[in-house]
């Protein structure tokens, strides 16, 4: 496929017709080998394609794109790489919001972008041992029909008034474009107040389910430094900081 926006910005890209996970084929490559900081690896199909919290991804073939960013920040933290799954987050919450008019597009921690509170794409971060690298992974729905999309609360960009009309190029140039700017920066005070305005989960009522199986209710408060989501607990007000959990924006009536 020629994608000539997208291979400006990433000239370390390759588009493969199919992957079973472009994660898992990126973080192989990486670990058998030396491969660039920045190489990127995207298909429009991918039949093995793995979600948070141990989640299958999949979907019909050439309806989303998966990408897969290999990220080697040089003399990084583990607090700055902690933080690569909110960056690559707010990346894809920026380039959706350039392709959609009309809409609110918004961050749902740690890193679902909504359309209108509907999920338009995840992303999945993976370390690669030695323990300096992250595969950055991400899924979008281009051109998925409302009977297609895999949950009542998903959307996808043409669902949303996006062209079709060379949309792999033009989201994939997008995102990446985002992504290396902020990835280039690396401020991570400002990269904490730029995810905190784009989060639409900070200020919610929320169901936090935990890696352990508990559920821990209460208002999200905040973004801590080290971008965990600090939760204030409904039963007894005691602030929570949350590093990894399946979130639900809970709604009133």
């Amino acid at each position: 496929m020629d994608l000539p926006l997208s291979r400006a910005v990433a000239p370390h890209l390759e588009f493969v017709p199919e992957s079973g996970s472009t994660n898992a084929e990126l973080a192989a490559r990486a670990s058998s080998g030396r491969v660039e900081d920045f190489t990127v690896l995207a298909t429009t199909s991918q039949t093995a394609g793995k979600g948070r919290m141990g989640r299958s991804w999949q979907a019909p073939p050439g309806r989303t794109i998966a990408v897969s960013v290999l990220l080697r920040p040089a003399g990084a933290t583990s607090e700055q790489l902690a933080w690569l799954p909110l960056l690559a987050g707010l990346a894809m919450t920026r380039a959706v919001a350039t392709l959609i008019d009309g809409h609110a597009v918004t961050l749902k921690w740690p890193n679902d972008v909504l359309v209108d509170g509907l999920k338009v794409s995840g992303l999945l971060a993976e370390l690669v041992r030695p323990g300096d690298t992250v595969v950055m992974g991400a899924g979008l729905n281009l051109t998925m029909t409302a009977e297609e999309l895999p949950t009542p609360v998903s959307t996808s960009l043409t669902l949303n008034g996006v062209p079709a009309e060379n949309l792999v190029d033009r989201a994939l140039a997008a995102y990446l474009g985002e992504l290396r700017s902020l990835y280039d920066a690396f401020d991570l005070p400002a990269l904490r107040a730029a995810v905190t305005a784009e989060c639409s989960t900070v200020g919610r009522e929320v169901r936090v389910h935990l890696p352990a199986g508990d559920d821990l209710f209460g208002t999200a408060v905040a973004i801590d430094e080290f971008g965990r989501l600090v939760v204030r607990e409904q039963s007894d007000a005691r602030l929570v900081p949350v590093a990894a959990g399946d979130v639900t924006h809970l709604r009133y009536e």
